[in-house]
């Protein structure tokens, strides 16, 4: 009798695949009136917290953001809201950060922005994902 192997599938298969599409909260904008000044925004908080879709257990990270804006600068309420909302989220790492800057540029529309995010040790790792963007 012969045996024959088949593929196992892993558990992180298909966890992420709707991730471009998962409805997140709008992030609101205001009107730069320096928008003819190339100048720098910086923030972070260390309050940002999502599920790690293999284990379920939460995630906890330090996020950066740079940005220097062209006509529009991001609301921090709504921007805010807009992280809280990963709180109940099964997402991983990279995905957490690359998402962030597609829906703050798409929000701002900005001549550059850098997101850092450092993720809490998980199994003695630590986890640094940054991604940019830049027009």
């Amino acid at each position: 009798m012969k045996r024959v192997m088949t593929a196992k599938k892993t558990d992180y298969q298909g966890l992420q695949e709707e991730v471009r599409f998962l409805k997140l909260p709008e992030i609101d904008v205001w009107e730069n009136k320096y928008h003819d000044k190339a100048y720098v925004v910086r923030f972070d908080t260390d309050e940002f917290t999502c599920i790690c879709p293999k284990t379920g257990l939460p995630d906890f990270a330090h996020i950066f953001i740079e940005y220097s804006p062209r006509n529009s600068c991001i609301e921090l309420k709504s921007f805010k809201e807009y992280l809280v909302s990963y709180r109940d989220l099964g997402i991983f790492h990279e995905h957490v950060v690359n998402r962030m800057l597609e829906d703050l540029v798409k929000a701002s529309n900005p001549r550059w922005m850098k997101i850092k995010g450092v993720f809490n040790v998980r199994g003695g790792i630590t986890t640094t994902v940054e991604a940019e963007y830049s027009s």
